[in-house]
């Protein structure tokens, strides 16, 4: 059994074949429900409604475009002025909030990081450990994070490992030791305090 397109094309060219069909063999189909002549009428409407959409999109589309080169004229012509502006009055803040602009900015120094987050173990395995934690939260942004290990309960913390994103596998670990880690974010500007620390049994 057929089934009813689907696409508009598809549709279509079926009602065109159905009006022609139902033209020619009106002994076949004598009272169609719809008319021939109403059938016509159907598409002719559809065919002048897609038509007028044809247009009106390529309407918006020219719309558009004009929009967007008037809109990049405004733009530079902006750019001209504040340009000229902030020359003018050698970026005077006050002077520049008369037309709704700024001077210049003070370069913010760049701050130490704050306390990484969050610090866990969640996968571990024969001489290897997964541990992942979360950015902090205050601060300046971290530029990686220094991962340290100790023999625990109280041996001393030494470096093991840098960072770029919050997760790291640590291969080549101690093994049937119980250790403890610990990150802590970086910058030129310094570093942050030390995360929580997280047990690990090799």
């Amino acid at each position: 059994m057929a089934t009813f397109p689907r696409t508009e094309p598809d549709i279509l060219a079926l009602a065109q074949t159905m009006s022609a069909g139902l033209a020619a063999n009106a002994a076949v189909y004598p009272a169609p429900p719809v008319a021939v002549v109403d059938l016509t009428s159907l598409i002719s409407g559809y065919s002048t409604a897609k038509d007028a959409l044809v247009a009106a999109q390529a309407a918006a589309e020219e719309a558009t475009t004009a929009k967007d080169t008037a809109l990049e004229a405004l733009t530079d012509g902006m750019k001209s002025d504040l340009r000229y502006a902030e020359n003018t009055v050698n970026f005077d803040d006050d002077k520049l909030k008369l037309i709704g602009w700024g001077g210049k900015k003070a370069p913010t120094a760049l701050a130490a990081p704050g306390q990484a987050r969050l610090l866990e173990a969640p996968r571990q395995g024969e001489g290897w450990v997964f541990l992942d934690w979360k950015s902090p939260i205050d601060g300046g942004k971290p530029a990686a994070y220094r991962i340290s290990r100790r023999l625990r309960p109280e041996g001393p913390w030494e470096d093991v490992a840098t960072a770029i994103e919050t997760e790291a596998t640590l291969v080549d670990q101690p093994r049937g030791d119980e250790l403890e880690y610990r990150v802590i974010a970086i910058n030129k500007a310094g570093e942050g305090a030390p995360s929580n620390t997280e047990m690990v049994v090799m």
